[in-house]
């Protein structure tokens, strides 16, 4: 895998000590599973504001590992898409349906080390389900899915717990309904629990 902020030489250190920065002066702490394997794919839930980014990116450089993010490729458009990539974008054709899932796979199968975060909320506002891409792609790399959080209430962020999905999305969604109906979002009233879409509740 490509080089990214995450470990730059000098520059690694400077944004970890930020990172501690933020987190300190935030009166935000770490928690959790730590060490972390080398591949899964890591939940980033809640999501309801835009300073979700810098607390999950002062919480990597916390946790001293790179995480890399899906993206569609028309995104990557020159310069934007070279900082993009440095902030650990990955370009992945959308035009085909269900195509980020296999080439988030693939990426996981040519890698023995990758995390890519997924908001499986896929916006910042409230809504009824969460999207199950996240799922698909750790289920079809056989990798686990970390769940991941960050807690406003008691300011604490990190993964909670590792699960390997069975696939059976509709028992692994209760236990990750279980685990994020205890965590507080930014703005709780825009949070969404775990729920499947309507398709996959039968």
């Amino acid at each position: 895998m490509r080089m990214t902020m995450f470990d730059t030489p000098v520059l690694t250190w400077v944004m970890r000590g930020i990172g501690f920065l933020i987190l300190k002066v935030s009166g935000w702490r770490a928690e959790g599973i730590n060490p972390l394997p080398n591949k899964f794919v890591l939940i980033g839930a809640p999501h309801t504001s835009m300073w979700d980014v810098p607390l999950v990116l002062a919480l990597a450089f916390a946790y001293k590992r790179r995480i890399f993010f899906m993206a569609k490729d028309s995104a990557f458009f020159w310069p934007a898409g070279m900082f993009m990539k440095w902030f650990g974008g990955i370009p992945v054709d959308r035009s085909k349906s269900n195509n980020m899932v296999a080439q988030t796979i693939k990426h996981f199968q040519e890698n023995e080390e990758l995390i890519i975060c997924i908001p499986p909320e896929g916006k910042r506002e409230k809504s009824d389900h969460w999207k199950t891409g996240f799922y698909y792609i750790a289920l079809g790399a056989g990798v686990p899915i970390a769940l991941g959080f960050m807690d406003f209430k008691r300011k604490r962020g990190g993964v909670g717990a590792m699960m390997t999905p069975t696939g059976d999305i509709k028992a692994d969604f209760e236990i990750l309904r279980e685990f994020y109906k205890g965590i507080t979002a930014m703005y709780p009233e825009k949070a969404t629990l775990p729920s499947l879409p309507p398709d996959k509740q039968t």
